[in-house]
């Protein structure tokens, strides 16, 4: 995006921000007045809040802005990513960037492919009382429940299978009765299947061996010897895909190194 259309993109956000109906919301008990159509993590900027940890990527992604909130009147406790998730009015909300939770430690070389492992590691995993509350905090909508029950039958696979949207937020440990680190399990059930259990990718490997290559190599060459003009017509000039793509997409030009 050229600088004139990221400026005008960006006056237009901070307009729309100053046209919003503004609307009160509690942090840590105190109210203040934010524009409804913020997320959390930007609610929280507008009234004055610094991010110094917490807000990693800022796109729902890294698990670091975990957020507790409550509406009124209602019983039920609410959580979501702050990045995501969009103000209401008097919503009551404290973020838990991180949470205390059991991390084993482990020489994962050592480790093999056998669901012992992970009992030995973490006995704690026949705690799970089965009651779900780990599945409704989730906010990326992982089986979490189901992910416990699949390590605890010795499956790897299927744990690591169901696991992969798990961000590592850590709000299944915050409700869990049984009181499993179930992110840190689901992590290490992926570390398993990816390392010891998982057919290797050829095709990996192929591209590998193309990044060592002559042409490559000449390739990449050009671009360090390149001044920073020619590497933004590069950058607009290339082919991208276009946002509708259909999984058959492939580009035009086919003779990159």
């Amino acid at each position: 995006m050229a600088d004139k259309e990221r400026t005008e993109t960006i006056n237009k956000k901070e307009a729309e921000t100053e046209e919003a109906k503004l609307i009160p919301v509690y942090v840590m008990g105190k109210r203040y007045l934010v524009p409804e159509t913020l997320t959390i993590m930007k609610a929280l900027e507008y009234a004055g809040y610094q991010f110094i940890r917490g807000c990693g990527c800022r796109g729902g992604i890294c698990g670091a802005c975990a957020t507790v909130y409550r509406k009124p009147g209602d019983y039920h406790l609410r959580v979501g990513l702050a990045c995501q998730t969009v103000v209401e009015p008097d919503m009551y909300l404290t973020q838990i960037p991180f949470y205390p939770a059991n991390r084993a430690s482990y020489d994962f070389e050592k480790l093999t492919a056998g669901p012992e492992e992970i009992f030995k590691l973490y006995p704690e995993v026949f705690r799970c009382i089965a009651c779900n509350s780990c599945t409704k905090v989730c906010p990326m909508d992982v089986q979490v429940m189901d992910v416990i029950s699949a390590v605890k039958q010795g499956n790897i696979e299927r744990a690591a299978t169901l696991s992969f949207s798990c961000i590592q937020c850590g709000l299944c440990v915050s409700r869990c009765m049984g009181e499993l680190p179930q992110y840190h399990i689901m992590q290490l059930a992926r570390r398993i299947y990816g390392s010891r259990i998982a057919p290797r990718a050829e095709h990996l490997n192929e591209a590998v061996e193309v990044a060592k290559s002559e042409k490559c190599q000449q390739a990449l060459q050009k671009l360090m010897k390149s001044d920073v003009k020619q590497l933004r017509e590069l950058y607009k000039s290339r082919e991208m895909e276009p946002e509708m793509a259909g999984e058959d997409w492939t580009p035009a030009k086919h003779d990159y190194p």
